[in-house]
This record gives structure tokens, sequence and C-alpha cells, in this order.
């Protein structure tokens, strides 16, 4: 019907063109030619529209319509743009794709839903990937005993580069089984013991004589100081890698282990690697933090070995790690000495040596260091005295603040003579000297006699002057020991661990013993130090003065024999100097003739300083009996008492008890031989403690009353715990014979 109804396009005026909505019928070759089109659009349809084709609207439609005209008949269009342009020119915009936006602003349901297990299928498919993967990594080849030879006999022959990267990747695994479970992916496993020792002592021995033969380093000759490093080497480029590899596994395994004596191996050969950490720095800080935690903690042999490594580090490149490596170890010192015991003494005497070479590298930063850290400790002291409380007395009065004094007084006076160092010695005094008077009670005199130790050593090692007798002397003016000990111990106070004694201490006769033994070997110590100074008689007069008096009022004879020792000693060696002083022909003024006169009288030799060596020499070994905390029962020579059992008491009562009949003086005899009993077990008990500290503490008269005192109690004592005493032959006979026959009037009965 619509085929009939179309005419002809020549037929129709310009206004029924327009509204005919372009209807119309050509002439035959049109119309196949629509045919055609119509065919291939049917064609067309069936295939399935893309995605990102977007629905048409009528005006798309109507535009297309328009480049159809132009294509079939271009002289009507030509007509149409002459005509009417505002029919061609329109925008392409209708309410259909209005509607089509608005839809697209909306979710649209899905075709097909989801099942509700897809996460979990993807789950499971991403476990199965990491599966294939970690089966991957899993297939990484071990290491056996027989690979580990081939290397070593490869390595012998000729070592390449992938031969040395081998043995890096085996070493990285072994050192990655020390970390337990680890992400990193190796190309090697370790899964034996044996496997890793071999390897680990394998690396150890060959490895580094292996990168010498590589970079083709030369061995340093004997004289020559400066070190060469492996950066110098033109291969040093193409292994780089692997020895960042390797050396970094080195560390790690450092910070892994436990054993002692694998530490030692370790370090050993970290030792001859220090070249090669030099040239890479971010592995040499690492391996610094950790050589620095061994050398505070670990055992003897591992500080002495990462002592080494430290020290050698630090001598070829200072300017790039001595800074660090002093702040690190100065405060590893701190930490490790905040308790002190007899054990602990000797690593804390072996880290102030150690930490002393260490700053003797350097003394231009060894004074900033020092500078910094004793002005902290005077700050410390001054906010002390300042506040007067508990709490800032503890800041000043502990173990740590006490060695760091200790450290920089050996510090100083090791490097002595130093123009940078010598300006740090009097504010070191001052402060040692603030800390004595913080707080002079008898509680604190153990941290003052440690104070004095330290000012003793800067003294006699930088040839300073410096005033410690009137601390020491003080003491024997302060402490009254003639007065009679509250409490007896037989166990000395050891003074080197201790800083402040208890009220229970200051009690006992140990303390008064020990003290009096501190103050005989400072005092000498001090003495000899100054023994051949030509000022010594005028040095030593206030303490001689003091001395006489205190042998006056002290009334304990082996208190006053220590004494009285150390006088003697002090004025024949004031004789000497005098006499040698007399002879001398230069004046005071000339300090050069008096440096040499000084000289003269100490390769001579004073009486003083040969009596310093003998004395010394018998000192050192109950020093270190004091140190190793050992009782020194062996010594003290106590006597045994050997009791009877209750079993034998009974038996012997039995034994004696028909023997002789009691009468009521006996029995008052028998009582007072309990109360005597009684009594003496407490003052037996506390004899036998006060035996190991026997000394000749009372005067003749008193010795006297002693032994009447004894002599009228042997017989209680030999009694005690026992059955009444056998009597001797004499006293038998005594009995039998009986007393004298008494004469009474006798009365007869009737009866007799």
């Amino acid at each position: 019907m619509a085929g009939k109804n179309k005419r002809k396009l020549g037929d129709l005026s310009v206004d029924e063109f327009l509204s005919s909505g372009f209807d119309f019928e050509e002439d035959g070759d049109s119309q196949d030619e629509d045919e055609s089109t119509q065919q291939e659009s049917k064609s067309k349809k069936p295939a399935p529209p893309k995605k990102s084709v977007k629905k048409q609207g009528k005006a798309s439609e109507h535009k297309d319509q328009l480049s159809e005209l132009k294509r079939k008949d271009p002289e009507f269009f030509k007509f149409l743009e002459d005509n009417d342009k505002t029919l061609l020119n329109f925008e392409d915009s209708d309410s259909d794709e209005a509607e089509d936006e608005e839809e697209r602003m909306y979710h649209k349901l899905p075709s097909q839903l989801e099942d509700a297990n897809s996460d979990d299928n993807e789950e499971q498919e991403a476990d199965k990937k990491n599966v294939k993967t970690t089966k991957k990594s899993n297939e990484a080849i071990k290491v056996t005993e027989a690979m580990i030879e081939n290397w070593r006999t490869g390595l012998t022959k000729e070592p390449t580069s992938r031969l040395f990267r081998d043995i890096t990747q085996a070493f990285k695994a072994a050192v990655a089984t020390t970390k337990g479970e680890s992400d990193e992916q190796c190309r090697y496993t370790i899964a034996e013991s044996t496997v890793f020792n071999s390897l680990i002592l394998f690396c150890i021995k060959e490895m580094h004589a292996v990168l010498n033969r590589m970079l083709n380093l030369r061995a340093p000759e004997k004289d020559q100081k400066k070190m060469i490093l492996p950066s110098s080497s033109p291969r040093w480029h193409k292994h780089q890698i692997d020895i960042k590899m390797y050396i970094a596994g080195v560390v790690q395994l450092l910070s892994s282990l436990s054993q002692s004596t694998v530490i030692d191996a370790v370090l050993r050969h970290t030792h001859q690697m220090v070249p090669f950490y030099l040239c890479l720095p971010k592995q040499c800080r690492i391996l610094v933090k950790n050589l620095i935690r061994h050398w505070s903690t670990g055992e003897e042999t591992v500080r002495v070995l990462a002592f080494l490594v430290l020290n050698k580090i630090c001598r070829h490149k200072p300017e790039s790690h001595l800074n660090n490596v002093l702040k690190q170890m100065y405060i590893a010192y701190v930490k490790n000495c905040k308790f002190t015991s007899p054990n602990a003494l000797p690593m804390i005497s072996f880290m102030q040596r150690t930490l002393t070479e260490m700053y003797s590298l350097d003394t231009q930063m060894s004074y900033q260091q020092a500078f910094i850290y004793i002005r902290q400790l005077a700050i410390h002291l001054r906010s002390a005295m300042n506040m007067k409380k508990k709490d800032t007395y503890q800041s000043v009065y502990n173990w740590q603040y006490v060695h760091c004094l200790y450290l920089w007084c050996r510090v100083l006076s090791t490097i002595h003579p130093s123009e940078v160092l010598e300006p740090l010695i009097y504010p070191l005094c001052q402060v040692i000297i603030g800390c004595i008077k913080l707080v002079p009670i008898a509680r604190y005199y153990p941290l003052r006699l440690h104070c004095a130790r330290a000012l003793i050593l800067l003294s006699a090692n930088t040839k300073t002057f410096v005033p410690v007798l009137p601390f020491l002397v003080e003491i024997l003016q302060q402490e009254d020991f003639n007065k009679k000990p509250g409490r007896i111990s037989v166990k000395p106070i050891n003074f080197a661990v201790i800083l402040k004694l208890s009220k229970t201490n200051l009690q006992e006769k140990a303390y008064k013993d020990g003290l009096l033994e501190q103050l005989y070997d400072l005092i000498l110590e001090y003495l000899h130090t100054q023994a051949c100074s030509i000022g010594f008689p005028e040095l030593a007069l206030p303490t001689i003065i003091q001395l006489k008096a205190f042998l006056k009022e002290c009334k304990v004879a082996n208190y006053c024999k220590q004494m009285r020792q150390l006088l003697e000693k002090m004025q024949e060696n004031c004789s000497y100097i005098t006499g040698r002083r007399q002879k001398a022909a230069f004046a005071v003024s000339d300090t050069e003739a008096v440096v040499a006169w000084e000289k003269q009288v100490a390769k001579e030799g004073t009486p003083l300083t040969k009596y310093y060596s003998q004395w010394k020499k018998l000192r050192e070994r109950e020093i270190q009996l004091e140190i190793s905390g050992k009782e020194r029962m062996e010594d003290l020579n106590l006597p045994e008492i050997k009791r009877k059992r209750a079993e034998e008491k009974k038996s012997a009562k039995k034994e004696f008890k028909g023997l002789f009949e009691s009468d009521s003086e006996d029995d008052s005899n028998e009582d007072l031989f309990k109360s005597r009993e009684e009594q003496g077990d407490s003052g037996d008990d506390e004899g036998l403690e006060d035996l190991s500290d026997l000394s000749d503490e009372d005067d003749d008269d008193a010795s006297g009353e002693i032994d009447d005192s004894d002599e009228e109690q042997k017989k209680p004592s030999s009694s005690k715990g026992k059955a009444p005493r056998k009597m001797l032959s004499t006293e038998l006979n005594q009995v039998a014979e009986g007393g004298d026959d008494m004469v009474e009037d006798l009365e007869l009965s009737d009866q007799d």
C-alpha cells in the first residue's frame, strides 16, 4: 500500500516534499539500489551491536537520511543549502538521548546474577597462584657437602664471578635460616645443620683470600700504614653487588648468633673484611652497631675481638666513623655500668681502658666530647647542690656517675701530655671534690674513697698537685674508732663494690676494720706519688701531725699498729728528702734543676717507694680475692666444736646416775652449772664469730681481767652440754677417806 501511494520525486513540489517525510519513488536504478541497501541492512541486523555504540535518536536518524540524500541526489541537496540552511543546521540532541543519559545515571540490573561463592572462588584461585609461586620457590637448589667441595676446588683453581655469585647466594640462604621464617626468596636452601656449619666455615676461611685474588689486590707491606681499599681495583664495579650481598650476610649472621665460639670465628673474619666494609658506608654503620653491642655485653674474648674491629675501622677512616663510634661507645658504657658487682668490675675496667684507647686516636674530637660530658656531670652536681633533695642526690651518688668520673680521669691521665686535653684537668678535679663535699656523712665514706682513688690516678699521671690527703685524714677525725661495735660479723665488707653503707654496717666491727685498711692504702698510694718531690716534707707535715693525734686518742692496738707503721715510713722519707735537699747546690726558683733532681731521686728510690713496691705485691693478691667475691674462710682458722648427740648425753647421764646420790647442795650446784651453761651459749657463739677479727684491742690491765674471768669459767664451760664430769683419782681418794670424824655425846636409853 505504501508503494502505491508513493509518487515520483519530479512530480512533487517543495512543500509536498517536506511534508511527505522523504517518501518518494525513483527510477528503476534507484529502486534496485534501495533494495540492495535494504538487503544489506537486513543481513547486518542480526549482528550483535557493540557495547560502545550509543543508541541513536530521531535527530540522528534524520541526519543520516540527509547524508544519504547528499550522496544520492547532490543537486537537490545543493538546492536545500541555497534556499533553507536552517533545515540542515541543527543539533543532534533530542529527548531520546536525554532519556538515555538519565537511564545511565541509575543502576541497571545485570543480565545474570553472580553466585554467592564467587569471592571465595577468587580467593581460592589466588591461593592456588600463591601455592604455585611457593612451589617454584621451594624448588630451589638444595646445598650439599659435595657442592661445597666442588666450590672449594673451583676457587682454588680459578675463582670466577659466576662461581662467587653462587657461593654468595648459598651463604645468603644459610643466613636466612638463622632468622627463622623469612619472605626472602633464595636460589639455594640449607636443610641440614652439618651443611650449614661446613658452608659457614668454608666462607669464613676462604672468602677473604678469594676476594683478594678476584680483585687482584696486593698484600700490604709491613711498614705500610695506609690501607689499600678494594674500591681502588678496576674490577670492583663488576663484583660490587655480590660483595655487598656477602658482607651484609656476615653482619646479619653476627647479629643472630648466640654461641661465643661461633661469634669469635665470625669476628675474626670480620676483622679481615674491614677494608670491604669501609668501601660500603651503609653496611659499615650497621656493622658498627653490632660490634658495640658485643663490646659492651659479650663475653671476654668477644669483647676484645669486637674492640679490635672497631679500632681498625676508626684508625683507617676516622673522619667518617670515629665521632659516631665514640658517642655510641660512651652511651653503651654508661648503660652497662649501672650495677657493679665483683664479677662486673673486670668488664667495666676493660671498657674504661678500651674507650680510653679510642679517645687517644684523635685528641681534638676527644676534647669536644669530653668537654660536653664533663659539663653534663657538673650540671648534675650543681642541681644537686642547689636543690638539696634526695632525688637530686641520687642523680650524683650512683654508680654511673662515679664510673664516668673515673673514666675521664683515666682518659686525661693516659693521653697526658696533651696540650688539647690539659685544660680539662682542673674542672674535672672540681667536679670530683664537689661530689665528695655534697653529703659528707659516714654512710657515704665508700663513695668518698672511690673519688679519692680517681683523684690519685689523675694526680699521679698528669704530675698535677691535687689535695687528696685532707679528705682522707678527715675520716680519722670524724670516726670514733674506740667505740665498741654493736654487731660482730665474720664476713668483711668489700668497699670496691659499694657506694653507701647501711645503718647495720656502721655498727659492725668489719666496717671499722675495712675503713682503716682503705685509708691506709689510699694514704700510702698518694704519698708514693709525691715521695720523690722536693717538697715532700712540707706536704706530709699536716698529715704527720694528725696521725700523731689519732695515735694518742685511739686505744685499739691493731689500728694503732697500722697507723704507727705508716707514720714511721712518712717520717723516714721526710728525713731522707731533707738530707738530699741540704746537699743540693741550686736555688728553689731553678725549675729545671728541681725537675732533674726529682728524676735522680726517683731513679735511686726512697724509703717510701721501696716499702710501697713490697706492700703492693702483697696487696694485689688480697684485692684479687675481694674482686672475685670469695669468702676467705680458710685464712680465719676458726676452731671446730664437736657436740655430742642427745642419745650420747642420755647414756652418759644414766652411767653416772647411780654412782653419787645428790644432796641439796649438789642440786644447787647443778642449777648453777645449768644457768651458767644457758648464759654461756650466746656468749660462746658471739666469741666464735669474733675469732676472725681478734686483735690486740685491750691494754695489759684489760688482758689480766680477761684471764681471771677465763679461769673462773673453766669449770662450767667444761661441763657444757655434757654429763657430770668424771672425777680424778685424787678426788676419789678424798671421797673414800671422807671428812673428819665428829665427836658427839651419846645418849643411852634405859634398855641399853
